[in-house]
């Protein structure tokens, strides 16, 4: 059989630490949950890909390591739609296949460009750019999570943010340690008023660096066009402040900023009715989202043809992820504002052996390895796995979790 087979595709779900970052639905558990592809060809090659955890995805990842044994890593075509067939009785969503389809790609791309000797940017046409911009992710946050059932309290090194000082602090920590340049809010969290008075906070402390602001679809169209203009030459773009794409088309209407999302444009269907209503200025991609890399840098080019800025968004991720974002991003011309990544909270439980990806100067090196660039951890992998089995965490869960410190919180979007 030729070398460039697939043996076996090994599907390992871990939980990792995570801190008390609040956002519209609730706060963060202390573990987060993801899934680390190992692709194995018939030479022993092994590529690498993660993917976002969940019961769901988790049992649709081992549907597919059915299907893709003895395709050929090269011809990821037929792997897609190998994948695709074999999900669709189950999984209607082309959306939620894309999921599958995405970490399994970022893992053939990889055993690709370890065989080539080539890195998975060239595989996507050659980067542009040897660095990628990362924006710093802010968070409102406790101090802790606090203790419960037993057990004790799990704090963190980044302290308490409840109130525009506490923000202000955060980026600060967040420019000395990884040299941010752009700063991104989490809002959704306090009445708008309280985070309009971060934001503004954050552009005295910080003139002439971008910013944005991201409240989750927690305002109704009326408050969010009431913060446009309150934030009117502050921010370089506010991120989906309403719900749906006819709903952020009235917002967008009378809005003196671009608006972005990574909530109603999704998948492939959303875009006509989108670019029609005018409802987006600014697209976040996200490879997990839209179906791989190659996919993505697809998109980039369908974003120029209709004018959209263009940037990309993070969940909570590990290096894995980090690294296949890098690649797609340095291979998109158009790449029109930085990148949202959480790899600050979650790198310490990184499943990468240390040393290729650093935040340096608000930016990520590409890496110039063969593939990825990067390799696993198998210790921490085992270590992160074992976690995961002992916790019982099995989904995200962030309204219950607040709920067992705030009983009559409700989840209410929009919620102002």
């Amino acid at each position: 059989m030729s070398s460039t087979r697939i043996r076996e595709l090994v599907v390992t779900p871990i939980a990792f630490g995570d801190p008390p970052l609040l956002n519209s639905n609730g706060v963060h558990e202390p573990l987060a949950l993801r899934i680390i592809l190992q692709l194995v060809l018939e030479d022993g090659t092994v590529g690498l890909g993660e993917s976002p955890g969940g019961s769901d995805r988790l049992a649709r990842l081992h549907a597919a390591a059915e299907v893709v044994v003895g395709m050929d890593v090269f011809d990821t075509t037929a792997v897609a739609a190998a994948i695709d067939a074999a999900l669709l009785p189950t999984v209607p969503s082309s959306h939620e296949r894309g999921w599958t389809t995405s970490a399994i790609e970022v893992a053939c791309l990889d055993a690709q460009g370890r065989l080539l000797g080539r890195p998975v940017s060239d595989l996507l046409g050659g980067r542009v750019r040897d660095a990628v911009p990362f924006a710093a992710y802010l968070f409102y946050k406790w101090a802790e999570h606090p203790a419960l059932d037993g057990r004790a309290a799990i704090g963190d090194d980044w302290g308490e943010a409840l109130d525009p000082a506490g923000i202000v602090e955060q980026a600060r920590l967040m420019q000395e340690r990884y040299g941010f340049r752009s700063f991104k809010l989490k809002g959704g969290v306090f009445p708008p008023d309280e985070e309009i008075a971060a934001v503004r906070a954050l552009a005295e402390a910080f003139p002439g660096q971008p910013l944005r602001l991201d409240p989750n679809v927690a305002w109704t169209v009326e408050t969010s066009k009431y913060v446009t203009r309150e934030l009117d030459g502050v921010l370089e773009y506010l991120e989906d402040p309403t719900k749906g794409i006819p709903g952020m088309a009235e917002v967008a209407k009378d809005s003196p900023m671009p608006l972005a999302t990574n909530m109603c444009v999704i998948a492939w269907e959303h875009l006509k009715p989108a670019v029609e209503q005018d409802a987006i200025q600014v697209l976040l991609t996200d490879h997990h989202y839209w179906g791989g890399l190659r996919r993505t840098r697809e998109l980039a080019a369908v974003c120029e043809a209709f004018g959209l800025a263009l940037s990309m968004h993070s969940n909570s991720h590990l290096g894995i992820s980090l690294a296949a974002m890098t690649h797609v991003a340095a291979a998109i011309p158009n790449l029109d504002h930085s990148c949202d990544t959480h790899y600050p909270w979650n790198s310490a439980d990184d499943v990468i052996v240390p040393g290729v990806l650093e935040l340096r100067d608000g930016a990520v090196r590409v890496p110039t390895g063969p593939g990825l660039g990067v390799e696993l951890d198998h210790d921490k992998l085992g270590e992160l796995h074992r976690r995961y089995v002992d916790s019982g965490v099995r989904s995200r869960d962030d309204t219950g979790y607040m709920q067992r410190f705030q009983p009559e919180y409700e989840r209410l979007l929009p919620r102002w």
